[in-house]
């Protein structure tokens, strides 16, 4: 079985964010990247299905240079071979364009993607990757078994779990659950060592759709100051939430 993991490259979450460019471009300086949380998911348990069940294991990520680092460390964790499509990552259609192209290429049985980055949350690049490879798709997935080419898996719905049966080829939506954080792994020596000879390999882009373009960014609005009530003044406290909060 031959295993794609698609690696996004997103802000460490105890970055400080700022912007540039009159808030129209993401600042970078000073911020630490890491592996897309729900990535790290996948990876983990593409990794089990290399050890217990003899797959291949490819790492892909579209981006410029500054990525090599994060699909160094997903080769350290045990990835066999990474690949990174020379061109950024503007737009969720243009993202699943270039992957599908590595997909049908390389003839994967399973593809596992995040089920959204956590930078831009777009939450559509699994779902588009199997609309452009007609494969099997399990978005929001927390297990996933394979025997031979026929799948099951388990995916959070609102209010509960899914249970489904599919087959390979197959894209899912990783996200927290599919592994137990317990058991996301942290590169060792001897990993390290190892992906410095582990193939990276670079290909040019495809044409692709850009079908969305980021205009300006904008903070949250700070919060505001906090009233303190005694509790022993529910008359002040009333008097606040009716005039002032207006939520009575």
């Amino acid at each position: 079985m031959k295993i794609l993991v698609c690696i996004s490259h997103v802000p460490d979450t105890t970055s400080k964010i700022n912007f540039a460019e009159g808030d129209t471009k993401f600042d970078t300086n000073g911020v630490q990247f890491i592996i897309n949380p729900n990535d790290e998911y996948g990876l983990t348990r593409a990794m089990w299905f290399k050890e217990k069940q003899g797959a291949s294991v490819d790492v892909v990520n579209v981006g410029g240079p500054e990525t090599e680092p994060t699909l160094r460390k997903a080769l350290a964790l045990g990835a066999d071979g990474a690949i990174r499509v020379n061109t950024p990552a503007l737009d969720g259609y243009a993202v699943a364009e270039q992957l599908a192209k590595v997909v049908k290429d390389g003839a994967y049985d399973l593809v596992i993607a995040g089920r959204e980055s956590i930078d831009y949350n777009g939450g559509m690049v699994p779902g588009m990757i199997a609309g452009l490879t007609d494969a099997n798709f399990v978005n929001t997935c927390i297990s996933l078994e394979i025997d031979g080419t026929n799948v099951k898996a388990i995916r959070e719905i609102d209010g509960g779990k899914e249970t489904v049966s599919t087959a390979l080829p197959l894209v899912i939506g990783a996200q927290k659950g599919l592994v137990e954080e317990s058991d996301l792994r942290i590169p060792n020596m001897r990993g390290i060592m190892m992906a410095r000879k582990k193939p990276l390999t670079i290909l040019e882009p495809i044409d692709a759709s850009t079908e969305t373009v980021s205009v300006k960014f904008e903070k949250p609005t700070p919060k505001g100051a906090v009233t303190l009530v005694s509790p022993d003044n529910l008359d002040e406290l009333v008097n606040l939430l009716h005039n002032e909060a207006k939520v009575i």
